[in-house]
Parts: C-alpha cells; sequence; structure tokens
C-alpha cells in the first residue's frame, strides 16, 4: 500500500509499505480520509513533541474514518464493510485508569503517530475492534474523521461541566477551539463568544454560530467582553490557543466561581498566573489531556442535530500530495483550519 513517511524533519515522501495483517482482535480499514492535525505539523516541523521525538522513519496521522475490509477471528464489534471512525489511541484496559473510566491517562496507551507509533496517513490501518465506532449512514466520513478533535471539545465541557445557562469563552479558533464550540452547542449552550487574533478564524466562528468575537490583540479583551454581556462576564473559559498571554489572562476574565479549562499546550512550562486572584474569585481550573468515552456520544449528537462541524474543512489532498498539504498547514495558519486527505483518490 501507499503510506506519506516523515524520514526527518521536513523531509515526507509516499512509499510502498506492506498493507498490515490484522491481529485476532483487530479489523482492517482501508482508510477514506484523514486530518493533519497541529501535531503532525510540530512532528514533521520539528521532528519531536515534548520527550516524543521522531528517531526513526514513521507514519503521522490519527484523524480517521474508512471501511472496515478485513477483521480478525475474534472480532464481533464490527464486519466487514462496516462505516467507522478511529479512535486512535489503544489503551491496555488493565490499569486503574482505564478501570475507573479514565483511560485516556493510561500509561501505556499506544496513540496512533506518538513516536514510535505509526500513525494512518496511509490507505490502510489495523486497529482493535473496541476501537472502531460504526457511523450511521446520516454522517460522512468526513464527519467521522472529526470525531477525533472533537472530542477534545466534548471533554473540556465535560471537565468544566458545562450547563446550557453558561455563558462560554474559546480562546484560540482553531480546529480545536472552533470544534470546542461545536461541543459547547451539542450541550445545549447558546451564548458562546470566540477570541483569536487572525480574522478569518473570527469569521468562520461567527458562521458557525458564535454570539460575537473578539481579537485579542486590538485591546482589552476583559471590556469587551463586559460590554458584550453587560457586565455579567462568562461562566466556562476554554483555552486551546497555548498562548502564554492567554492562559495568565484566563483568571481575569471568567466570573466569581467561574470553570477555566486548559487544552492548548504553551511552548514555556512555566506560565505566570495570579493565584490571589483565583483564590479570592474560587476559580475551578481544569487540563484536558485527550479525551475518553466521548465517541458514542458525539455520533449520537451529530446524527440527530443540526451542526457546524464540516466547516472547519478548509483544504483537500489526495494522499500523493502529502508534502503540499503539510506544507500548506505549517505555512499558511491564516487561512488553513482542517486539512483533510484521502488516501484512496486523486482529487
Amino acid at each position: 500500500m501507499k503510506a506519506a513517511v516523515l524520514d526527518s524533519p521536513l523531509s515526507i515522501g509516499i512509499k510502498e509499505v506492506p498493507i498490515p495483517e490484522p491481529r485476532p482482535d483487530e479489523a482492517l480499514i482501508q482508510v477514506h480520509c484523514i486530518g493533519i492535525c497541529g501535531s503532525d505539523v510540530h512532528y514533521y516541523e520539528h521532528g519531536r513533541i515534548g520527550r516524543y521525538e521522531v528517531k526513526q522513519p514513521i507514519i503521522l496521522g490519527h484523524e480517521l474514518a474508512g471501511t472496515v475490509v478485513k477483521i480478525g477471528n475474534e472480532v464481533t464489534r464490527v464486519a466487514v464493510g462496516d462505516r467507522v471512525a478511529v479512535e486512535p489511541g489503544v489503551t491496555c484496559g488493565r490499569c486503574e485508569y482505564c478501570k475507573s473510566g479514565r483511560y485516556n491517562l493510561c500509561p501505556d496507551v499506544v496513540f496512533m503517530a506518538t513516536p514510535p507509533h505509526h500513525g494512518a496517513w496511509a490507505q490502510y490501518v489495523a486497529v482493535r475492534c473496541d476501537f472502531l465506532f460504526k457511523l450511521p449512514e446520516s454522517l460522512s466520513f468526513e464527519e467521522g474523521a472529526l470525531l477525533e478533535p472533537l472530542s477534545v471539545g466534548i471533554h473540556a465541557i465535560r471537565r468544566a461541566q458545562v450547563k446550557p445557562s453558561d455563558r462560554v469563552l474559546v480562546t484560540g479558533l482553531g480546529p480545536i477551539g472552533l470544534l470546542a464550540m461545536e461541543a459547547a452547542k451539542l450541550f445545549g449552550v447558546t451564548e458562546i463568544y470566540g477570541s483569536d487574533i487572525v480574522g478569518r478564524r473570527r469569521e468562520l466562528a461567527l458562521e458557525m454560530g458564535a454570539a460575537g468575537v473578539l481579537d485579542p490583540s486590538a485591546g482589552s479583551v476583559k471590556e469587551r467582553l463586559d460590554e458584550s454581556t453587560e457586565g455579567e462576564g462568562v461562566d466556562v473559559l476554554i483555552e486551546t490557543s497555548g498562548s502564554g498571554r492567554a492562559i495568565s489572562d484566563s483568571v481575569g476574565l471568567v466570573k466569581r466561581g467561574g470553570r477555566i479549562v486548559l487544552v492548548g499546550l504553551p511552548a514555556s512550562d512555566s506560565i505566570p498566573l495570579d493565584i490571589p486572584a483565583l483564590i479570592d474569585a474560587e476559580l475551578d481550573l481544569y487540563g484536558v489531556f485527550r479525551y475518553a468515552q466521548t465517541y458514542p456520544l458525539a455520533i449520537q449528537a451529530l446524527s440527530r442535530r443540526q451542526h457546524h462541524v464540516q466547516k472547519v474543512i478548509t483544504h483537500r489532498f489526495s494522499l500523493n500530495e502529502i508534502k503540499e498539504a503539510v506544507e500548506t498547514a505549517r505555512t499558511q495558519k491564516e487561512s488553513s483550519i482542517k486539512i483533510m486527505i484521502y488516501p484512496g483518490e486523486e482529487l
């Protein structure tokens, strides 16, 4: 089969590699479409993220949907011909985190495209069957692939125990931020604000139903947020940009008793926070690491409600165009949001 293989930073190309043979509890998936994530771009550009380093050629990509074409002899969850979304983090199922339902914290997780494990920028991938989720006919393969980044938003909303009556501010309107907005809407929230320095992203947030958008480079976000909410402020802030300033400012942007959810990873390990203000306002501060138990909820919600998740897809490329696709994601951040790759066809 064809696969996009990263040999070293900025060096990626299509190679012929063996089609994986599914184990007894796995299914072989023909990949219909797969997104480019910010982590893929980071590995492509820098060869590492934190302690995870690309030391040997690797296939990237972990946001995918496709069709089951072969199953192992122990598989009963799916059948050949099923359209499925893939949850890319296969956990051990035995540790205390897995048994308590917080399997995203499993220390032995095998996560696609996290060195040394291969991802799915390829025509086929083998996946353990309990991490495959059937797609109803009402959902497209593209929507199935977007379940992965949408799941981050759903997990953030759950962590903050968001209620329909809450006002929500999302800082950073890239794919995760925009889909966090969609997640909030799925939970019944009707008043959602967005903040980003890129004009096109603010425009897209409005197209997707934001009550208002703010440019943090154009003056006080706090003052304009107070104007928009008539001084009442927001209950929940979901920070997805990873900007050190946005993280520091978050304490002053939620109302007393509010909740802050940190999703985006900052470049620096040390970010200043106004701890006395956090304590005085009795704020709740949450971290988010991937997601857990989100796919069934997301599939059910998207199949029953109107939504705008596909609006985040701005570019489409075939697998043969992988170099152009990743370079577009790396260099055209103002115009590209979610780039989708199609391994089985020329576009």
